[in-house]
């Protein structure tokens, strides 16, 4: 018998040609993938490399939060035994302040930099870069409009749409850049505002009222719900409310704002029970709109929801076939890092490699405030509902020793074990670099480790992961 030889099948069906509409994360990481498995790869993108995340959203903000914390560290550090100035005065110079041009200038130059970086890895690999504004035409193809005006037709056999979002505005509250701001124009202030009332309590809203209080600006959070962070676990969320209490962050809670307009000399903010905030600026952090009008997706059979937002599924994949989509344009979760695991799930599943559904419970969330909020799986609000059963242990970071010599008075570890099997299914963190400590657990929550393996590993003393391996010590007496 003549042995018959298996086709390569991902070989054979797979696209060569795939083009990406979009170069924020979603989609210059599925470039990447796309280029390393032999495809000839097209991005169009019109702003530059890494999209709003890289060059107005997720790097800026994050390098102006990481100012804010190193002001916070200096001022805090006379609680060391630090001191400036003279050693034969008693007066001390204590107060960092912000040259908030040169922090603009330098978190600008971040931006474009990694921008730049990203482009040359993509063109290193044979990635093909256009200039312009893309839009789908059938079946699955690209036209590109330049900044000339020039058009030219980008054939492909597959195509991924990773075209982001946008600051949702108010009508009665239309941003000027000047003192009227939404977050990708945070950047053009030359001065640390005298008074920043920002509207939006999410996670946006509570990172910027949190960088610009320890720039030392004056704030308000104006805030819609009975609380701040209503999406985040409420015990992290009241961490977060005592800390703006401390630091004179002033919190109008259960208000909306009607209204913002410029006045001689600053805003005014009207509310809709009719009181009125006065400030020097006001941040707009009202929600996203995904970017999704005019691009050809009706004309490709792409359906999108009520919102805009692109349908997708748990591998990317759109109600159009060979057209996938990525990042906030789905609205499945507004992170850089589930828009970059869309775009590589997206370029494996149409190469025809094995490929891990998205899911999004394992996916690991940071808010950075002062301090840090990470989560990851299981929820409180999940565990009290009754949908998860789940053994939970709170430990305060309060009784940890490494927390006590860097002066770390805020913050706590919460984990969560499902009844029965012990493993891990979910984790909070409020601490510093709370960021970096959620990763042993989203590791857990991944694999589904016992807790007392988690417990077991061994951990440096001192260090703040030390009360991670003791919180699941704590769980170990509930098995």
């Amino acid at each position: 018998m003549v042995p018959v030889t298996s086709p390569d099948f991902r070989t054979h069906f797979a696209p060569d040609r795939v083009a990406i509409l979009g170069g924020g994360p979603g989609g210059y990481e599925a470039a990447l993938v796309a280029a390393d498995a032999g495809a000839q790869v097209t991005v169009v993108e019109d702003k530059g490399l890494g999209g709003s995340a890289v060059l107005t959203d997720v790097v800026p903000s994050k390098t102006l939060i990481a100012t804010a914390d190193a002001m916070r560290r200096v001022n805090a550090s006379t609680a060391f035994g630090v001191r400036f100035g003279d050693h034969s005065s008693d007066a001390y110079e204590t107060e960092a302040w912000a040259d908030i041009s040169k922090v603009n200038e330098r978190l600008l130059k971040l931006a474009h930099d990694q921008s730049r970086d990203i482009q040359a890895s993509l063109e290193a690999i044979g990635v093909t870069i256009i200039r312009g504004r893309g839009r789908l035409v059938p079946p699955h193809h690209l036209e590109v409009t330049t900044a000339g005006g020039e058009t030219q037709l980008v054939e492909a056999d597959a195509v991924l749409v990773a075209t982001g979002a946008h600051p949702r505005e108010l009508p009665s509250a239309q941003p000027d850049g000047e003192r009227i701001l939404n977050w990708t124009q945070a950047y053009n202030l030359t001065e640390v505002p005298e008074h920043m009332i920002v509207v939006g309590s999410g996670v946006t809203g509570a990172e910027f009222a949190s960088a610009y209080r320890r720039l030392g600006a004056g704030v308000t959070l104006v805030s819609s719900r009975d609380r701040v962070l209503p999406g985040e676990d409420a015990d992290a969320a009241r961490v977060l409310e005592n800390s703006f209490a401390r630091v004179g962050v002033q919190v109008a809670s259960q208000s909306r704002a009607e209204a913002v307009e410029r006045t001689a000399e600053g805003v005014r903010v009207t509310l809709t029970d009719g009181s009125v905030l006065e400030g020097s600026h006001c941040l707009m952090a009202v929600g996203g709109i995904p970017n999704t009008e005019d691009i050809g997706l009706a004309e490709c059979g792409v359906e999108t929801a009520e919102s805009g937002h692109i349908l997708v599924d748990s591998v990317s994949r759109t109600t159009a076939n060979n057209v996938y989509a990525a990042g906030d344009c789905t609205g499945v979760m507004p992170l850089a890092s589930v828009a970059a695991m869309q775009g590589r799930v997206a370029i494996s599943h149409m190469q025809g490699d094995a490929v891990k559904p998205l899911k999004l419970h394992q996916v690991a969330s940071n808010v950075f405030t002062s301090p840090e909020i990470a989560t990851v799986g299981v929820t409180q609000e999940q565990v009290d509902s009754g949908k998860y059963q789940a053994d939970v242990v709170k430990l305060d970071l309060a009784t940890n020793p490494r927390a006590k010599m860097t002066n770390v008075k805020d913050g706590f570890v919460k984990i969560f074990s499902r009844k029965g099997s012990g493993t891990v299914i979910g984790a909070v963190v409020v601490a510093p670099r709370a960021s970096e400590l959620i990763f042993p657990l989203a590791l857990a929550v991944t694999q589904k480790i016992h807790v007392d393996d988690v417990a077991a590993t061994f951990t440096v003393y001192p260090s703040l992961s030390g009360s991670l391996a003791e919180a699941a010590r704590r769980l170990h007496v509930h098995l």
